[in-house]
Order: C-alpha cells, then structure tokens, then sequence
C-alpha cells in the first residue's frame, strides 16, 4: 500500500530531506513537524506520523490543525478510544468545525456509540446543512442502526447537493434494497461525463451502475461497469497474490500436531470469543445475526484487534514458533483488553467477526485455545462473484480482480483444510447452502458448536434490533433469502478467469479438494 501511495507523488523524497534538513536547524518548529507527518501519513508511515504529532501538538498544544491530524491517524490506526480524547479537545476548542464533528461521530461508531453519534450529525447539519460528506456520513450512521428510510433520505440529500458523489451513489445501491429508476441512472452516467470527476466517485459510479442494471437483467451492461469500477479501483491498490499464498505455506508448514502438542495449555483460558471468519460475502453477518439473537451471546462487529496483535509478533507467522508461554497468554488477554471497549452487555459470549481472521487462525488456536471458531463458507462461485461487485469502504484488496479473488479463495480454503486435518473438531463450519436449505437444524448444531441451547430467538434473527455495520446490513434484517447462489450465472461468460484461479476447489465443494 504505501509504495501505491509514493508512486503518485515522485516528490515526497525531496520534500522529506527538505524538511528534515529544515528541522535540524530549527526543531521546534511545529508546522514543519506537521508537514513532515502528512508526508509520513501519505506513504503509510503511520506510526512515524503520530510521533511527530504528537511532538508537534506537545511544543504548540493550541496548534489544532496538528491535532487533528494526530486524531485521524489514531483512528485509521484503529485506536478509537485514544482518537476521541483528541477530538474532544479539538471540538471544545473549534466548536463549529465541521471535520472535527464529522470524525467524532464516526469514532464514536467505531465505538458503537451510534445514538451518540447520530445526535452529532444532527446538531452539526442544523447548523452547516449545505456539507454533503456530512449527509453521506450521516446516511451510514442511520443505515447502521436499522433507519433505512431514513439513510437513503440522508444519502439523496447528499447527491442533491453534489450529484456527482460517486460513494453516496455507490452507499444507495449498497442497500441491497434501493432500485434505480431511469432518472437515477441518467444522473449516475451525467455524472461520469463530469469534467474533472475524479477517479474515487468514478468507481463508485460504476459499482452503482453495475447494481443499477444487473437489477434490470441487463448482465453485459452490469459486467462492464463492475469490470470497470474494480479495474480502476485496483491501480489504487497493492495485492500480490504470490505473497497471500507464501504467507499460507508458512502458516501450514509451521502449524504442524506437534506444533499445537508442544503447546498444549498455553494462552489465556478464557471462552468468551466467538470467532466468525472465512471469506468476505459467504454469509458471515447472517450468522452472527443469529448468534447476537441468543441471550448469551453479544454481537459486536468486524474488529480489528486479532491482525493488531499478530503485527506486533516479530517475522510472523514464524515467530508463533518463538513465542513463550508467558506472552502467549499475555496475547491472549490483551485481545480480551482491547475487545472490552465494543462490549454494552454483560452477555458472557462475545463475537468478532472479522472474515479475513482465516488468516489468523493458528493465532487464535495458540493465544485464545478456547474460544469458538466459527468457518462461514458459501460456493465459490457465488461468494467471489458477491465480492467482485462488492467495493469495500477498506481492505479486501484481493477483490478487485477475478483472478487474484480466486486465488485468494484457494488460499483460505487451503489453510482451513490444514488445520482440520491437524486439529480436527476445533472449527465449526456452516455452509450457506445447507443454512438456507434446513435453517433450524444448522442453528441447532450452530449453536451447540458455540455450547449453549437452542432458543427460537435465533430463527427470528431478523427481529434482532442491533446495529449492523457491514454490507449485508439490511438482508440480516429480512427472512433468510434463497436466490442469492444463484446471482452470479448470468455472468458466467465473464468469469473464466475466476474459474481457472478455482480450479477443483469449485468440484470438490462443499469440501476442500484432496489436492489442496
């Protein structure tokens, strides 16, 4: 990623020398430091451009632009809580700003603090109505805790005041529920003709556009804009699909049953995660749907603390070699540390639900032994196709290209299957087909994998009223819907190159193939 970012702009070694060459003669001047962190910040350096922040705002504590900085990159770093400490000093210093508002609420969602959040939006809007990121934003708040009329209304508030708002296009079709009319996709394709649009609403456009004719049944028109959109979204993005694959040789290699015996009574003891991972769009936010309608159970959200502990794991994953009893179990309670902030109930079991934790789980098998693991697969066809017209706010940076996506699915299925066969019972695996076919008896045997009892709670999961952040937030909140396996045939001619990234993974499911 940030060799993507340095590519755009061949100036930033000159302007970095200049400025440190600057602050060796003068160092306490603090817009230079901050200038230096933007630079840091553009390339991806971000724990570089907190500490100079953080010197900056310490020589001119009123220095509010630094400071705000220092927020944001605190929350791209996924420190919402220490964000918010920063914000509430800038917004009691700049009340009516409305940046320093509109990045409180979302810190505010991060922390699932949505109602908090909600009343911010709307005290800033009645003041600045004319800001229509500030609307958008405000759209995916209310979208997040069920207000759908009320999210799309904020949505074409927003386009009404810029028409060319690619995301706000892109967060209308990403309802899932929303069907363009001809005015609709007249004002989407005017819009893509804009002088100057740039290339963030252009994809976004397309991703809408795609959405707006498969709706129709038009496949070749929809194909071509979401080829489009992830062709342009992907010049802007870093993936090598050779390291995905190193990375999963090294996971298999090293996670051997003697790995795992050697190990035996490490980590911390606690039952309380609930691990729901596999591929983005396999049914995922259904599941956890299910499980946060048990009583014992608390649906939190996509966290992101599982990949923060496994960076800081020197030469991961071969460092879970070197690990000592004493930090394999200091691992595990901080993950239970950092969770704690997304718990509001005192619900014993809790979820995390990021997908791309497939990656992490011989992690989760060292640091957290007890905690349930839940696999969500859906056909590979159909799961990759779903992530294919997908575009995803961040990461996910496989899903931009068919073959990399393919790839990608190989890859998860490759490590799942490893684990299976040198821990055998440790992950539970719900396949979406089977979900959808018998939904009661794949409940009863989800919810005895996580030890608790049936409860009819969990067959109405979509009576559930919680917050939901990811893309399938309004479908958890409808009966189970049986004709999305199907959505992906019509553009069967275009997906060759996802079939040969496939391969046998395709024949052999719902079980991985003997070659994997």
């Amino acid at each position: 990623m940030a060799a993507a970012l340095a590519l755009h702009d061949n100036r930033l070694p000159d302007a970095e020398r200049g400025l440190k060459d600057y602050l060796k003669r003068d160092p306490f001047d603090a817009r230079a430091i901050r200038m230096l962190a933007e630079l840091a910040g553009r390339i991806g350096r971000l724990k570089d451009a907190e500490a100079l922040l953080r010197r900056a705002v310490e020589i001119a504590p009123a220095f509010t632009a630094a400071r705000a900085n220092l927020a944001l990159v605190l929350y791209r770093q996924n420190r919402a809580s220490e964000a918010l400490e920063e914000l509430d000093l800038l917004v009691e210093a700049e009340p009516d700003h409305p940046g320093h508002a509109n990045l409180k609420a979302a810190t505010l969602g991060r922390l699932g603090a949505f109602e908090e959040a909600i009343l911010l939006y709307e005290r800033v809007l009645a003041e600045a109505p004319a800001q229509p990121k500030l609307w958008m934003s405000y759209g995916h708040m209310l979208k997040t805790v069920g207000r759908q009329a009320d999210g799309i209304a904020a949505y074409r508030k927003a386009l009404a005041l810029s028409p060319t708002l690619g995301e706000a296009w892109w967060s209308l079709a990403n309802l899932k529920t929303v069907r363009f009319d001809d005015a609709d996709i007249a004002a989407m394709e005017a819009a893509q003709t804009e002088p100057g649009i740039g290339d963030e609403d252009r994809f976004h456009l397309d991703f809408a556009l795609g959405k707006a004719f498969e709706d129709r049944r038009e496949a070749d028109r929809a194909f071509a804009h979401y080829a489009a959109g992830n062709a342009l979204r992907r010049t802007r993005l870093v993936y090598d699909a050779d390291e995905t694959g190193r990375f999963v040789d090294d996971c298999i290699a090293l996670a051997t049953p003697e790995f795992f015996a050697e190990r035996t009574g490490r980590g911390s003891d606690a039952r309380d995660p609930i691990f729901i991972l596999g591929m983005p769009r396999a049914g995922s936010t259904l599941v956890e749907q299910i499980l946060a309608s048990h009583s014992l159970i608390e649906g939190t959200t996509e966290l992101p603390d599982l990949p923060a502990l496994a960076r800081k794991i020197p030469n991961y994953p071969h460092g879970l070699t070197t690990l000592m009893a004493e930090r394999t179990r200091e691992l595990g309670e901080e993950y239970l540390r950092r969770t704690a902030v997304q718990r509001r109930t005192d619900r014993p079991l809790f979820i995390d639900k990021l997908p791309n934790n497939w990656a992490h789980v011989v992690l989760i098998r060292l640091i957290l032994p007890n905690a349930t693991i839940i696999d969500a697969r859906r056909e590979p066809r159909a799961c990759c196709f779903s992530n294919f017209k997908q575009h995803f706010a961040r990461g996910q940076a496989f899903s931009y290209a068919l073959d990399d996506m393919g790839r990608y699915y190989r890859d998860y299925v490759r490590l799942m299957a490893h684990l299976d066969r040198v821990q055998p019972g440790q992950v539970h695996r719900v396949i979406h087909e089977a979900l959808v076919a018998d939904t009661e008896a794949e409940v009863r045997r989800l919810l005895d994998a996580c030890g608790v009892a049936f409860e009819p709670a969990c067959l109405a999961f979509h009576e559930t009223e919680r917050a939901v952040r990811t893309a399938s937030s309004e479908q958890v909140r409808q009966p189970i819907f049986t004709g999305g396996d199907r959505a992906w045939r019509p553009f069967a001619p275009h997906l060759d190159p996802l079939s040969a990234a496939l391969g046998d993974v395709v024949d052999a499911y719902p079980q991985a193939p003997a070659s994997l």
